[in-house]
């Protein structure tokens, strides 16, 4: 029993000298400790003061608000971890400051192999506000994609589609493939095909079809229409038909496309012009042939002969 009590009371006075001694270096360590949360505190406070600064700036210059908070916000994150390190070494624990960096560096490498493909989407939309290449309203045709940009994320790019389809496109595609934006210039062309009869004139038709749309208000006058012949086709010659508008909206083509085809319609038809559609014609009037009144009354002629042989 007695050197049960005597264990229990080296135990007891073992533990309040360690008390004692942490204790001790609390009341030594006080001045520090005040000292690392002041600074942690002021660092917290220039923290968001500093990003509150960088999103007006980056709103000036930029209106890709994901973009701004990003800036802020990364400004506001490496501050406070300026802090929290100067923090941790006013205690002292230069050792823990440089456990922790090690420690982030081997995250931050397992992370980005993990989240490589989000990391590039992230990255090209990046990219894509600092460039600028188009914005939110803009009509672009990207990875075989047409249609007008509804949002702009750091990840992806909204596009909506004349037909009223969503697409979304990651930012690293985006980035990586050829954009055409079709409001950089405010101007844009139109194409039309189509194809005279073999028996017209070529030149009538070219002379009628460039009338048609000059007399458009919407075909731009200083940049002029444009006609070329394209080919031979199998029941028409055929050519293409070039015209430039304003354009500040998909339904300014549309509109300006139906008109010019109705324009070009009328004028071949008034003019005596055929536009040709797929059909397959029996023509014997052509050279070193024969009518085909001639050749209806050869076959009859044959006829006839041969039943009289018979009779």
């Amino acid at each position: 029993m007695n050197l049960s009590a005597i264990n229990l009371g080296e135990a007891l006075t073992a533990l309040s000298d360690k008390l004692q001694a942490w204790l001790n270096g609390l009341v030594l360590m006080l001045p520090n400790l005040v000292m690392a949360i002041v600074t942690l505190f002021a660092f917290v406070l220039i923290a968001r003061i500093v990003g509150g600064v960088v999103q007006k700036a980056t709103a000036r210059a930029s209106s890709y608000r994901a973009l701004n908070s990003l800036a802020a916000t990364v400004a506001r994150i490496v501050i406070i971890a300026v802090g929290a390190f100067l923090a941790l070494g006013i205690l002292g624990l230069d050792k823990t400051v440089t456990s922790l960096l090690a420690g982030a560096g081997v995250v931050g490498l397992a992370l980005a192999f993990a989240f490589q493909d989000i990391a590039g989407n992230f990255m090209s939309g990046v990219l894509l506000a600092v460039r600028r290449p188009f914005k939110v309203g803009d009509l672009i045709e990207s990875n075989d994609f047409f249609g007008t940009v509804r949002e702009i994320n750091l990840r992806d790019t909204l596009l909506e589609t004349p037909q009223g389809q969503r697409i979304i496109i990651p930012n690293s595609s985006v980035i990586q493939n050829p954009i055409e934006n079709y409001n950089n210039r405010a101007v844009r062309r139109v194409d039309l095909e189509c194809g005279v009869a073999y028996g017209d004139s070529l030149e009538e038709a070219e002379k009628v079809a460039l009338g048609a749309l000059e007399g458009l208000d919407f075909v731009k006058a200083d940049i002029g229409p444009q006609f070329f012949y394209t080919g031979f086709g199998g029941s028409s010659i055929d050519f293409k038909l070039r015209f430039w508008i304003d354009f500040a909206k998909q339904s300014d083509f549309m509109k300006a496309r139906s008109l010019a085809i109705v324009a070009l319609k009328n004028a071949f038809d008034e003019a005596g012009i055929t536009i040709p559609f797929p059909i397959t014609t029996l023509d014997f009037d052509v050279v070193g042939g024969r009518t085909l009144s001639r050749e209806v009354d050869r076959i009859r002629s044959f006829k006839n002969g041969e039943l009289a042989k018979v009779g």
